[in-house]
C-alpha cells in the first residue's frame, strides 16, 4: 500500500534525490525549456512553480529561501526576472508536453518542460 507517500522515489538516496531536484530546477530556470522523462518533468513543474510562488512575494526573506532551496543564479533569476513577470498570475507558470519519441536505451516517455 502507498499510504503517506507523498513523492516518488527515482530509485536514489536521500542526497542524490535531492541533488537531482535541485539540478533539474536549475537547468529548466536558466535554460527556460527542458527535456526529461514525464515523471521526472511532473515533479519539477511543481517544485518550480513553488519557487516562482515564493519569488513572488519580493522580499528579502523570499530571496534568502531562494538561495537556500537553488543555486545563486538560478534564485536570482527567478527573483529580477521570472517572478515579476509573473505577477498578474495566479499559477500555472510551466507547461509540460509529452513528446512522441522515447529514449533509445530503455524507452522512457519523454516530455517538454517549458515556461508559459
Amino acid at each position: 500500500m502507498r499510504h503517506l507517500v507523498k513523492t516518488k522515489k527515482f530509485h536514489r538516496k536521500t542526497g542524490q534525490r535531492k541533488a537531482l531536484y535541485k539540478h533539474l530546477a536549475n537547468n529548466l530556470i536558466l535554460e527556460e525549456k527542458m527535456t526529461t522523462t514525464e515523471a521526472k518533468a511532473k515533479y519539477v513543474k511543481s517544485y518550480v512553480e513553488k519557487m516562482i510562488t515564493l519569488g513572488k512575494k519580493q522580499n528579502l526573506a523570499a530571496l534568502r529561501l531562494l538561495i537556500s532551496r537553488i543555486p545563486k543564479g538560478a534564485a536570482e533569476k527567478i527573483y529580477y526576472e521570472l517572478a515579476p513577470k509573473y505577477k498578474g498570475r495566479k499559477g500555472g507558470y510551466l507547461r509540460i508536453t509529452k513528446s512522441a519519441g522515447k529514449r533509445k536505451r530503455d524507452g522512457g516517455d519523454m516530455a517538454i518542460v517549458e515556461f508559459v
